[in-house]
């Protein structure tokens, strides 16, 4: 007999997770398929909390932050292994299963192990080392998310050439690296091994990195990777790689350059895992890149399919995949309440120092004929950037000349993600430049930044009044 649920999720990660439980809480019959014996999908597994937390490593154990207090040569531990970031990646990583595991359980939320295909719109078949069954559901949310993206030009073997899943797989801390891509990824993990003095030459095929971030911010982000001596190869495109005898990596060009590395990190971009789905038993077709087209309520062409996450592309970003699950589970069940704005979603890139943003950026806004101004501050002009030892950090404010709205908050330094909180608040709640102004911050934090920033912009601004 097939069991019958009311909405069925397949992947554990934050979109799966953020979908099911919602459903629960509406008092919802629910079953979340995962592949993999243990929940959270890649974020858990493989992306964003391991690579999050092997930064926290980096930092601490380099003394990154605090090299402009007690001197360049400053560091927790000299000789830094592999295994010394992988410990505390393992610690976070089995804390965070048990976390969700443990929400899961307590909304009632049915597990079902294996690898999910479509039988029609309304049946899945489910199979893993016991054989397959057949569920059913009237509503159904593919969250499957995304695997790094493979390349016949970079045959990856898991020791000198590895793709983002296998970083921590790697025995020893390379001397010398080769990253191909100068996206978040690419871009994440180049800082990552420069803070530990990895010699790193990034490989990039467009003309900047970062091209959807703020142009100012992704130069001062620059400056910073050149600083800490990476080599910047932009314009430039892989034709092969090939492993040496001794054991290094060569990375040939199409320009004819030859770069060699002891290891190399292939990192340009992902793949949706939609190879197992059969999506064409429900009329529905991904693109190359294996991503789903939706609608604005994440609906696919066989409307009581919904997909959400990495799985649909841009932004990819876990934070956004749980709202597109909350967002999902509420259509399905004709939940209208929630009204979420694309438009105010936050972006965090954990490069050393991160960088966070959201709303437009200078060149949008330009393109737009937005008339604009912009307010920035220093961390350096800040009392807890100096305490902090990051005085390279800085917090610029884009606002209209006219009704001095916020149209922009661009954050680069240590903090970034979290500072931008506020902007995030004050913008939904269609403040103006005027609140930063007018509103007293704690002191000393680097909060102030908005005050110091919002002074900056409204002097310019004088000028022409």
């Amino acid at each position: 007999m097939t069991t019958v649920y009311d909405l069925i999720v397949i992947g554990s990660g934050p979109s799966g997770q953020r979908a099911a439980i919602y459903a629960a809480k509406l008092g919802k019959k629910v079953a979340l398929i995962e592949m993999r014996e243990v929940v959270g999908g890649a974020c858990i597994s493989t992306g964003t909390i391991p690579s999050k937390t092997m930064r926290e490593a980096v930092l601490h154990l380099s003394g990154y932050n605090y090299k402009s207090i007690y001197g360049m040569n400053y560091r927790v531990k000299e000789r830094i292994t592999m295994a010394d970031l992988a410990f505390r990646v393992q610690h976070v990583i089995k804390t965070e299963i048990d976390v969700t595991e443990a929400q899961l359980s307590r909304n009632n939320i049915e597990m079902l192990t294996g690898t999910a295909s479509f039988v029609d719109a309304t049946h899945l078949k489910v199979t893993n080392s016991r054989g397959s069954t057949i569920y059913e559901s009237a509503n159904i949310v593919i969250a499957t998310g995304t695997k790094p993206a493979a390349s016949v030009k970079v045959p990856i073997n898991g020791t000198s050439i590895i793709n983002s899943d296998l970083v921590l797989d790697l025995k020893t801390l390379p001397k010398t690296m080769i990253v191909v891509g100068g996206g978040v990824i690419g871009v994440e993990f180049t800082c990552m091994f420069a803070a530990l003095g990895v010699r790193v030459t990034l490989i990039e095929r467009r003309p900047r990195l970062l091209e959807f971030a703020d142009q100012e911010i992704v130069e001062a982000l620059s400056y910073h990777l050149r600083d800490a001596r990476v080599t910047m190869r932009m314009n430039e495109e892989v034709e092969s790689v090939e492993e040496m005898e001794d054991g290094s990596v060569v990375a040939n060009l199409e320009s004819k350059k030859k770069i060699q590395g002891d290891a190399l990190l292939f990192a340009v971009g992902r793949q949706g895992n939609v190879d197992e789905l059969n999506l064409s038993a429900i009329g529905v077709e991904s693109d190359e890149r294996g991503r789903i087209p939706v609608d604005k309520d994440y609906r696919t062409k066989a409307r009581n399919v919904f997909a959400v996450g990495d799985v649909i592309g841009f932004p990819s970003l876990a934070s956004v995949s749980m709202e597109q699950g909350r967002v999902a589970a509420a259509r399905a069940f004709g939940d209208e309440s929630i009204l979420s704005n694309p438009s105010f979603y936050p972006y965090g890139i954990w490069t050393i120092p991160e960088i966070s943003f959201l709303g437009k950026t200078e060149e949008q806004l330009t393109e737009e004929d937005v008339p604009y101004e912009v307010g920035v501050a220093y961390y350096r002009e800040i009392a807890r950037g100096q305490i902090r030892g990051d005085t390279t950090g800085r917090l610029k404010l884009i606002f209209h000349r006219e009704n001095k709205s916020i149209l922009g908050v661009h954050i680069i330094g240590e903090g970034a993600s979290e500072l931008l909180h506020v902007g995030q608040a004050v913008m939904a709640l269609g403040g103006n430049i005027d609140y930063f102004v007018d509103t007293v911050f704690n002191y000393p934090t680097l909060a102030e930044a908005y005050k110091v920033a919002a002074f900056n912009g409204l002097n310019r601004l004088s000028k022409f009044e």
